[in-house]
């Protein structure tokens, strides 16, 4: 079961980064609440590390308990681990560091370094997920605890960009890995623009979880945009194929949005 775009068109883009740091505070302050625990999945790019920034910077920041939040990425570049390029280190420099997150809560993907391969780094990173669901699973005394673990913890908010080809994470289109139906992570290979090796959570991942949120700026997206509202195929349109599993929202500014289509559009007003 997945759930239906929404799509909330912002002004601008700072208006918009501020618009998704308020919602991120307060849907981490209601997860909390519930289950004493949040998880957030970042993305990378100028809306991904934006996003942190405006974070760090809104007077309602302490509201979350940053030490009860778990972080995992949708994708990482496979470079070195002091690379400016890891979205990691970009996250960490916006956010993580300046805040008291938890080092075991923070899943930073295995770099080039670390691993031969980016596929050796996509296999210990869907390992690592596996242990996280099971301690998930061991920690759960609710009436609703499924009889064994997933392979996935749950992700409360999962954020996504999208590239001006429609690409999220690092799915592109009409490689290997928007194809990928089983893995939950895979190393990719002569990605389209650089750096060329990554690893990357697939759509089967990404589908798992709670709320999806596509977080997008720009003209030069708004191709992109359409096609993936209008509901192209997703082996062409990557963007066309991420849901959430409760929420699916496109929070995206004015000039992204100029060729969505009316009937999806909720517009913001700029106090947003």
């Amino acid at each position: 079961m997945s759930a239906d775009p929404r799509v909330s068109i912002h002004p601008d883009s700072s208006v918009l980064l501020a618009a998704i740091a308020a919602r991120l505070i307060t849907k981490l302050v209601d997860v909390q609440d519930r289950y004493g625990e949040a998880t957030v999945v970042l993305t990378g790019g100028s809306m991904g590390i934006g996003t942190l920034r405006a974070v760090a910077e809104s007077p309602a920041c302490p509201a979350v308990d940053w030490s009860k939040v778990n972080v995992w990425w949708g994708d990482e570049r496979f470079v070195d681990a002091d690379s400016d390029e890891r979205n990691s280190r970009q996250a960490a420099e916006a956010l993580l560091d300046a805040l008291p997150f938890a080092p075991e809560r923070v899943h930073v993907p295995g770099a080039a370094g670390d691993f031969a391969t980016a596929d050796d780094a996509a296999a210990d990173y869907e390992r690592r997920l596996a242990e996280a669901a099971a301690a998930e699973h061991a920690a759960d005394y609710s009436d609703a605890r499924p009889d064994a673990p997933g392979r996935l913890p749950r992700f409360d908010i999962l954020l996504l960009g999208v590239g001006p080809d429609a690409h999220i994470a690092s799915l592109f289109p009409e490689m290997a890995g928007i194809r990928e139906t089983q893995r939950l992570v895979v190393g990719v290979e002569n990605a389209p623009k650089p750096p060329p090796s990554r690893i990357s959570l697939t759509l089967p991942a990404i589908k798992s979880a709670q709320e999806v949120w596509m977080v997008v700026a720009g003209e030069d997206k708004a191709g992109a945009v359409g096609l993936a509202l209008a509901g192209a195929g997703h082996v062409q349109v990557p963007a066309a194929g991420a849901r959430g599993r409760s929420r699916t929202l496109w929070l995206i500014d004015a000039a992204a949005a100029a060729k969505v289509p009316e009937e999806l559009v909720r517009k913001e007003p700029a106090s947003a």
